[in-house]
């Protein structure tokens, strides 16, 4: 008998019978059976393997003295644009010749060219206020022939990062955007959160993916500085200063790219132009000698062609 706190009153309690201990001993048993079996079914599921990523060379073809390619070089059939932040310079394919320049104030209100991209009559820079932050990005329209600067859309600040390359893709646009450790980054994000983002014809998000931590690390502590589509559809990016070339896919599955191989290149990263020919050359950089190249680059296929998709 128990008495019941207030009341004056007794109450029966009763102590557990057989039945409830062997309830209880049933209960932990089954408790017990259920994690190793549980256990056993995690250790069956075997872990993601990333595809072998293939490693290639590339071979140089033509070489330019050019004093204005510091940051990049887009290209048309005749001519090919080298970038330098605020300086845009039209030479002659044929003959090395330049045909034409661009030149706006240093700092000002086109602070950091970083590619360009000739299309559909036009030649389109993307320009950010690197190093300031907040990060600020815009879209630089010019015309080739005149070489004159003909519109701009401002994309503003965007949390995606500051505009180094972009491309057509479908009926709109794909783009990379780059954070840094040091110098132009923000102390919350680093260069891991740098990525590849799609959108449409009016420049409205529509996707985009992670890059890869095998490419983030070869670009640390800096991002893609050039990237554009091949003709065999697969994606092509130049870090900041490695001469390396990375091919990613896209994936079949999740929000990060498949990295399908590694080129060696006589490039020293920055912005890179495929040829407008239809052929697997493209026109790159290097900024330490000012200097212009094409270079043949070799077919790629993936390791896993189920799981790497490709963009065009």
């Amino acid at each position: 008998m128990t008495a019941v706190a207030g009341t004056g009153r007794m109450r029966h309690m009763t102590s557990p019978g057989p039945h409830h201990a062997m309830a209880r001993a049933f209960a932990a048993r089954f408790a017990i059976v259920g994690c190793v079996l549980g256990a056993s079914a995690s250790a069956q599921i075997p872990q993601y393997t990333a595809p072998a990523i293939r490693q290639l060379t590339a071979r140089t073809l033509r070489v330019w003295q050019v004093p204005e390619a510091s940051q990049g070089v887009a290209a048309d059939l005749r001519h090919f644009y080298a970038i330098d932040n605020t300086v845009l310079a039209k030479y002659e394919i044929a003959t090395g010749k330049r045909a034409g320049r661009w030149q706006g104030p240093r700092n000002g209100l086109i602070r950091h060219m970083n590619s360009c991209l000739v299309a559909d009559g036009r030649l389109r820079c993307a320009n950010s206020n690197y190093s300031l932050t907040p990060m600020g990005s815009s879209v630089e329209i010019f015309d080739p022939a005149s070489m004159r600067h003909v519109d701009s859309h401002s994309l503003g600040m965007l949390d995606e990062g500051s505009l180094t390359w972009f491309d057509r893709y479908r009926t709109g646009w794909i783009a990379g955007f780059a954070h840094y450790d040091g110098t132009g980054g923000v102390p919350f994000k680093d260069h891991r959160f740098s990525s590849v983002v799609t959108f449409d014809a009016e420049w409205r998000r529509t996707g985009g993916w992670l890059l890869p931590s095998s490419v983030l690390e070869r670009m640390a502590p800096y991002a893609a500085s050039g990237g554009a589509v091949g003709p065999d559809g697969w994606l092509y990016l130049l870090g900041h200063d490695r001469p390396e070339l990375y091919v990613v896919a896209r994936p079949s599955m999740g929000p990060t790219l498949i990295h399908v191989a590694t080129i060696a290149v006589e490039a020293e990263g920055q912005a890179f132009a495929w040829a407008q020919d239809g052929s697997r050359t493209v026109f790159t950089i290097d900024r330490a000698k000012r200097l212009v190249r094409t270079i043949a680059i070799p077919a790629v296929s993936a390791a896993d062609p189920d799981a790497s998709l490709k963009f065009r």
